[in-house]
């Protein structure tokens, strides 16, 4: 069977992150998947991106999220996901919801109607506030039709034109269960979700170490390196000062 191809935005400030949502998805993913990091230097040097970073890029993932369609040869279903995220479900449930939507739909994502209660966002990024704010952190692309996102348009089309979606019809852009992209801190606590977004800073960092469902994401940093040898000096650092809580 063809597995899911699921590609994570990569940002060299927080790979650890990364590894922990990919291994979360890895243990709850019910049929074969494949994981991709979208690294953007690895993406500027082969030409596929070129356009320079942005005065409101709060990660090197930004804008490189839109050619998953692109990259998955406009063909079959497609996952994007922010990186500072913690998978607690099966992705296949996504490919599920979207096969029961009857209505032609070209992307499904968790619209999202909030205003962000902080003014900035982790590692001192401004948090700039537009419409259909977080709609593109998860997006599952039916990508046959997505064409418009080639590499040409994503070079060239404003941050605005490409995460308010002005590239789908609204009618074309099908909606996801909350619980499939829950904002850790701007929403309250859900044991229940089935996908936590630490969007305000992850427990990876020191000043959010302890926000909230931070202890599910060491529980699962354990489960990755039972050993504490992968990124061992931070690794330490983190467990240290969680255990003394």
């Amino acid at each position: 069977m063809e597995p899911l191809h699921i590609y994570i935005g990569y940002d060299s400030r927080e790979p650890l992150a990364y590894h922990v949502l990919a291994h979360s998805i890895l243990r709850q993913a019910s049929k074969p998947v494949t994981i991709c990091p979208l690294v953007q230097p690895t993406l500027r040097q082969t030409k596929l991106y070129t356009r320079p970073v942005g005065p409101n890029e709060s990660t090197e993932f930004s804008m490189t999220r839109f050619l998953t369609p692109y990259l998955a040869q406009f063909g079959g279903y497609a996952l994007f996901m922010d990186c500072d995220m913690l998978c607690r479900g099966d992705v296949w449930e996504l490919v599920k919801l979207a096969k029961a939507d009857k209505a032609e739909r070209g992307v499904w994502v968790v619209k999202h109607d909030y205003q962000p209660s902080t003014s900035t966002k982790h590692l001192g990024q401004s948090q700039t506030q537009y419409r259909r704010k977080n709609w593109s952190s998860l997006m599952l692309f039916k990508a046959k039709l997505c064409r418009l996102l080639t590499p040409d348009y994503i070079n060239t089309a404003t941050g605005m034109e490409l995460h308010q979606f002005d590239w789908m019809p609204d009618a074309m852009i099908g909606s996801l269960p909350k619980a499939w992209n829950w904002l850790v801190g701007e929403y309250p606590q859900n044991p229940d979700a089935k996908l936590w977004h630490y969007t305000l800073g992850g427990p990876w960092f020191k000043e959010t170490q302890f926000c909230d469902h931070h202890k599910e994401w060491f529980d699962e940093y354990k489960l990755m390196a039972p050993s504490f040898n992968l990124y061992a000096p931070k690794a330490r650092h983190m467990e240290e000062s969680h255990a003394s809580v």
